[in-house]
């Protein structure tokens, strides 16, 4: 009879692509409130116009917040729409 030997990983599940990658939006002087909260719900899923206002009202008061969080690829996907909406990001980070 066979035995499996699983060896121990040399790194966790959230390794190369995955993980928590956050996007994150500053706080500027040249977006609105509107366009910001607007922004948001159109592209960042689980954002309705109501929570928008609420991330918006947040970058506003601390200067930034983070709007998503998840794999790698998705996090680029929507810092990249944020970015090309005119918003203020932060670069992507690891968490």
């Amino acid at each position: 009879m066979s035995q499996t030997i699983e060896l121990p990983r040399t790194s966790g599940p959230d390794g190369a692509l995955g993980g928590s990658w956050r996007v994150i939006v500053r706080n500027d002087d040249h977006n609105t409130f509107d366009h910001v909260a607007l922004t948001l719900a159109r592209l960042i899923p689980g954002i309705d116009i109501n929570r928008g206002y609420k991330v918006a009202e947040q970058i506003h008061q601390s200067g930034l917040a983070i709007v998503w969080s998840g794999h790698q690829e998705l996090a680029e996907h929507y810092w990249e729409q944020l970015q090309d909406a005119g918003l203020t990001m932060a670069p992507l980070e690891k968490g």
